[in-house]
């Protein structure tokens, strides 16, 4: 949530930054804005239209520089407005940018006020520049290591000061930051994709490091135990930034395009899968896999619906005992912790607040079999596991996740594999036969969306509807879930997804002629259950929306529409009825005129807690 991007250079910076928010404003679009050091001041445009806007706004107000910062917002501390955006200054001497939230803001605020700072916004972040102007002693650098120490929560700041030309000082704690190395010049950013086209040399920087970025040179130090600095140095790694992944192209919007990538996606998270052998995840994987009894999956979201799906393969395919938590909840709860678990993470960015503070405390509980399932192979979230596996989704800009989605429960589906080959539970020919339709699925999801056309027909009658119920059973009730999540995230219309036997036990209640009813029905064992349950909606008069495969004999009939999917897949059919669900939320909420790609009060890359 939120992207920063920072400068120092001998030239103007200004377009390097603003380029870099448009880049990153999937990560908060609720304001922006850019500060540079000009004419000796602190020079500074601030907006709450898009990033496109302060494009425009700054070549108006002749914003230039060689030393800068630039922010886009998602709000946490204060409404979106003008004056809680970022840059935010203390005095017209210090420029600062901040990602994450500060929990003893108030605290600090109080001490600042009473020594005469005056506050001109809402937000945690101006408590920082406060404070290292307060510390300022005519070196930014040790300002801002000495302010860090005063912060409880999580950050990714970027800061300069009018009295130090040429010098831009980051640091993070919680929440990523990485530093470009170029030619004379140097970089901050909360993603090296925001960097792209201007270098590809790129430094992760660590928790409590603080980075010094000047002409052609730069220092970091990382924070120790005893709140002391040390002098230190990171890995400069050459990474490819993904400039062209993130152009729009013959789509109209980034969530079309992503859901249309899926059968190339899924068909490149499985390049070099050979066989399935632990190697996959991770030289160490042999040995971290052997001897677990139990699988302890934690996730957000989507990747919660991700690791829902799992539960049913791990427990029938690999016969382990799974439990699924939403990592927000697990951390600040008592649990029964054993060390044979395996501690799966599933996270798109690999930064998502919530599920590293929840890996770190099952770690703090004894359980150090870690493994995520990650979109991001530089991520904090793999840096923490011992085993990872990366999915190759590439660069996913839409706020709703798809085919981030869809490559996770691929790698889910791998490890359920892989752990029932090592417990002795997968025969020969059930391996031979896994293995030949995941590498057959890219073609399935292909046929899948063919339906488009079909899809966009129901979209429709879905516009004027306030509320939907979805409805799933077995391993397809999470996939009912995500559905539900895709339509209320970007068409705003409110959707709930219920195991389609809890029906009866209250939801039925709500059923009406206004009420439609998204049924997934794959030709499974619970297929006549399932009719059964839809019979109780038709017998209200609900409408039923029905994705089925095409031998479950379900037909169309007056209040039953019914689109088939040309195949069932088994085990793997989640993967192809959740791209139907994906393309009825995107063209419903086309048809309704939202802005699909960035849904109001969400951002992509949740950073906070």
């Amino acid at each position: 949530m939120c992207g920063i991007v920072g400068a120092v250079s001998q030239k103007n910076i200004v377009p390097i930054l603003v380029e870099g928010l448009k880049r990153l404003e999937y990560r908060g679009y609720d304001s922006c804005g850019v500060a540079v050091h000009q004419g000796g001041r602190l020079k500074r445009t601030r907006s709450t239209s898009r990033v496109a806007e302060l494009d425009a706004l700054v070549a108006k107000d002749d914003v230039s520089g060689g030393t800068g910062i630039a922010h886009t917002r998602w709000a946490t501390h204060g409404a979106p407005a003008v004056h809680n955006a970022h840059p935010h200054f203390s005095r017209d001497r210090i420029a600062l940018v901040h990602n994450g939230i500060i929990e003893n803001h108030d605290e600090l605020r109080a001490e600042l006020q009473a020594k005469g700072f005056v506050f001109e916004s809402q937000t945690d972040t101006e408590v920082i520049a406060h404070l290292v102007n307060h510390l300022y002693d005519g070196d930014l650098f040790d300002a801002v290591q000495r302010a860090t120490l005063r912060l409880k929560g999580a950050y990714a700041i970027a800061v300069f000061c009018k009295d130090e030309p040429q010098r831009v000082v980051g640091a993070r704690e919680g929440s990523p930051l990485v530093m470009g190395v170029g030619q004379g010049e140097n970089f901050l950013a909360s993603d090296a994709m925001a960097l792209a086209g201007v270098t590809d040399q790129i430094v992760y920087l660590e928790e409590g490091d603080v980075v010094d970025l000047q002409l052609g040179k730069h220092w970091i130090v990382a924070r120790q135990a005893d709140g002391s600095y040390k002098r230190v140095q990171r890995e400069v790694r050459t990474v490819q930034a993904h400039s062209g992944a993130a152009e729009l192209g013959p789509y109209r919007h980034y969530m079309q395009k992503e859901i249309f990538e899926q059968p190339r996606a899924i068909a490149d998270t499985l390049d070099g899968v050979g066989g399935l052998d632990p190697s996959l995840f991770g030289d160490a994987a042999a040995r971290t896999l052997d001897g677990v009894d139990r699988v302890l999956i934690l996730a957000c979201g989507t990747s919660y619906y991700a690791g829902s799906t799992a539960r049913y393969w791990l427990e029938a395919i690999a016969g382990l005992p799974t439990q699924v938590e939403i990592a927000s909840e697990y951390r600040y709860r008592e649990s029964v912790p054993d060390p044979k678990t395996l501690v799966v993470t599933i996270s798109q960015s690999g930064e998502t607040a919530d599920t590293i503070a929840a890996l770190k405390h099952a770690r703090s509980l004894g359980m150090e079999r870690t493994l995520t399932v990650c979109n991001v192979g530089t991520s904090a979230m793999v840096r923490e596991c011992k085993l990872s596996f990366i999915t190759r989704a590439g660069v996913e800009i839409g706020v709703a996740s798809t085919k981030a989605f869809t490559t996770q429960l691929v790698a889910l589906f791998l490890l359920t594999l892989v752990l029932a080959k090592m417990r002795g539970k997968l025969p020969a020919k059930s391996e031979e036969a896994a293995l030949r339709n995941l590498r057959h699925l890219p073609a399935a999801v292909q046929s899948v969306l063919a339906l488009e056309p079909q899809i966009i027909s129901w979209a429709e009658a879905f516009v004027p509807k306030q509320h939907a119920l979805f409805l799933g059973r077995g391993r397809h009730y999470p996939v009912a879930l995500e559905g539900a999540l895709k339509l209320k995230e970007i068409s705003y219309i409110h959707a709930e997804a219920y195991p389609a036997g809890e029906l009866k036990h209250g939801p039925l209640a709500l059923v009406d002629s206004n009420m439609p009813v998204v049924t997934v029905a794959p030709a499974d064992d619970l297929l006549e259950k399932l009719k059964s349950n839809m019979q109780e909606v038709r017998a209200r008069g609900g409408e039923l929306y029905v994705f089925a495969d095409a031998d479950t004999r379900i037909d169309s009939s007056p209040g039953v529409h019914v689109i088939r999917l040309p195949e069932h897949y088994g085990a793997l059919s989640p993967i192809l009825h959740v791209v139907p669900l994906q393309l009825l939320a995107y063209h419903t909420a086309v048809a309704r005129g939202t802005d699909v790609d960035k849904p109001r009060n969400l951002a992509k890359s949740v950073t906070v807690e």
